[in-house]
């Protein structure tokens, strides 16, 4: 991702509804398991790694790029600059890995998945969300620098090809998607967008109604995967 978009989302992420639902889905992802060492993946502006840390993980953000990096150190956060493909922490160090909208950056995302499972005790979780469906695929992922959008079985392959077993592979913002897909397709560039207070709160109303109603396994635009290392 570019420098430009990486500020741009450290901007919007405390209030946009789409980057406050994600930490609130990350926070819901965790509860009941006991705190430990963290890694961030891909933590950009990180407002994911601070839910770690508010949650009482000792976490670390990592980011690719160096305008990532930057912003995470500058919001107080102990940050590191790495390729997922060679992470730079010993074997069965971590109890979490959270990899939020990144092995789509990836073109070898095997090597990423392996090396996660590597850095992850026997009993670590990994948790995974990743832009859905290729039919959904527009200007905004060649803007944001996407090299796949996943499938279901596309990412249960390329997890289990790693060395995971999947605890629980959920759709996400479902009831958007057709908003989302039209909107895509006539607009050029990034929709990362600082969005007018009485649209953002609209959206916030449809994407947390999203959690009380059975359609996780319905075709989003997003998956989410809680995996752990196969025993």
């Amino acid at each position: 991702m570019e420098g430009t978009e990486v500020r741009k989302l450290a901007a919007l992420e405390d209030t946009h509804w789409w980057y406050r639902e994600r930490r609130h889905l990350l926070g819901k992802a965790l509860q009941g398991v006991t705190p430990g060492r963290a890694l961030d993946i891909g933590a950009a502006g990180g407002g994911n790694t601070r839910v770690l840390r508010d949650l009482g993980w000792t976490p670390v953000a990592m980011e690719y790029g160096e305008e990532g990096a930057e912003v995470a150190h500058e919001r107080g956060l102990a940050t590191v600059r790495a390729d997922a493909r060679h992470l730079p922490l010993a074997d069965a160090s971590l109890s979490l890995v959270v990899a939020f909208d990144i092995l789509e950056h990836i073109e070898e995302d095997d090597m990423a998945v392996t090396e996660i499972n590597r850095v992850l005790r026997p009993d670590g979780t990994f948790l995974v969300a990743v832009p859905a469906d290729p039919k959904l695929w527009s200007d905004h992922d060649v803007a944001v620098d996407h090299v796949r959008r996943y499938t279901r079985e596309t990412l249960s392959s390329v997890l289990h090809r790693g060395g995971f077993d999947i605890a629980a592979m959920t759709s996400w913002n479902v009831l958007l998607r057709p908003v989302v897909a039209m909107r895509r397709k006539k607009a050029s560039g990034s929709d990362l967008d600082d969005l007018h207070p009485v649209v953002n709160g609209a959206l916030t109303a449809i994407i947390t109604a999203e959690r009380y109603l059975p359609v996780k396994q319905l075709p989003g635009v997003s998956l989410l995967v809680t995996a752990h290392p196969r025993g």
